[in-house]
């Protein structure tokens, strides 16, 4: 499946603009997301074979391949996540209020580093237009898969106004969530990096645990896994920080990374602003795995993302100490079965 789609389609989507091949790619998504029989084969072709279940912050993953945030930012094309042998999927980011994002142009991709400079600053249709979108469809511990809703600020929601902002979309997404991600780490969204600072973050945190609690208490369902989800440019120092906070308000998990502002190798004369994804992000996301791996002596779980484009680069977060992997920019360089590849290879070097 991956030779085919480099030989003949993937020629044909880079002829494309970067946006319109991935609005596309949505859509084909979508479509096929609404052909349940379908999805069912080509699920059960997938698991042929056995894939190894993976146990995470209460969950269970039929493997440990995700569909990172950003892909399918509206709630579209997430039905047919398994149907591609993704083991689990995570929706937006998503903000309370629905917003256009960034100018376009604002996605570039650079095939030859199998890298994707972005700047879309969380275009989606708000928290509002999402939920009436997953009304629709089974709910949590009714799905193939987990189905992870990932948050940001709003654009307009000043930063003392964050956790309120953050807690409005809470309210209205967090019934229809396995797992809620609190995104602040894009580096497309003014001043929201500043999240990360251990003041702003105890205040963001202690308010969405409190509503968590709260909703568990009075409602009798159980609590919303909550994870948070970190820049690879943190320096150890601060990544310490997090971790304390995290663990002060008994967060369930981590995600890293999210794409750098950094720009190494080749992308030191690249003159473009906003996030950059795929290979060269790989050693940096996998040394912070890593070293958050042996901080908190293996016991946070990590979703480990950030250059994944094949079987070793993937084994490698594993081996850091990642729980779960996911992939994006990865899946627009090798395609859409890369999932079930990378799950099949993974289970494969497992075995042996």
């Amino acid at each position: 499946m991956g030779k085919y789609f480099e030989r003949l389609v993937r020629p044909k989507l880079f002829e494309m603009d970067s946006e319109r091949a991935h609005e596309f790619g949505v859509d084909a998504m979508a479509l096929l997301g609404a052909l349940g029989p379908v999805c069912r084969l080509l699920e059960g072709w997938h698991r042929l074979g056995g894939m190894r279940p993976v146990q995470a912050f209460g969950l269970t993953f039929p493997n440990a391949i995700g569909l990172a945030a950003g892909f399918d930012k509206n709630a579209r094309a997430w039905p047919a996540a398994a149907a591609l042998g993704f083991g689990h999927v995570e929706i937006g980011t998503v903000t309370a209020r629905g917003q256009p994002g960034n100018p376009r142009p604002r996605v570039f991709r650079y095939p030859a580093e199998e890298a994707v400079i972005n700047r879309m600053g969380f275009n989606n249709d708000g928290a509002d237009a999402v939920a009436e979108r997953l009304s629709h469809h089974p709910g949590p511990g009714a799905r193939r898969i987990p189905l992870g809703v990932n948050l940001g600020k709003s654009k307009v929601a000043e930063i003392d106004q964050a956790a309120a902002d953050y807690l409005s979309s809470f309210a209205r997404l967090a019934g229809y969530a396995d797992y809620l991600v609190l995104n602040v780490s894009s580096p497309n969204t003014p001043n929201l990096r500043q999240l990360q600072d251990e003041a702003r973050l105890r205040e963001l945190l202690g308010a969405i645990t409190g509503a968590n609690r709260e909703r568990t208490l009075a409602s009798g369902r159980p609590r919303v896994p909550v994870l948070l989800k970190i820049a690879p440019d943190l320096t150890f120092p601060q990544i310490d920080a997090v971790l304390g906070v995290i663990a002060e308000y008994g967060l369930d998990g981590i995600i890293a990374t999210n794409t750098t502002l950094a720009r190494p190798g080749f992308f030191a004369t690249v003159d473009q602003t906003g996030g950059l994804s795929g290979s060269p992000l790989r050693k940096r996301a996998t040394g912070v795995i890593r070293y958050i791996s042996l901080a908190t002596r293996g016991r946070l779980p990590i979703i480990g993302v950030g250059g994944i484009t094949d079987a070793d680069s993937a084994a490698e977060k594993l081996d850091a100490g990642a729980t779960l992997i996911q992939v994006y920019t990865g899946m627009i360089y090798r395609g859409p079965f890369f999932p079930a590849e990378l799950a099949h290879a993974l289970q494969d070097r497992r075995v042996h």
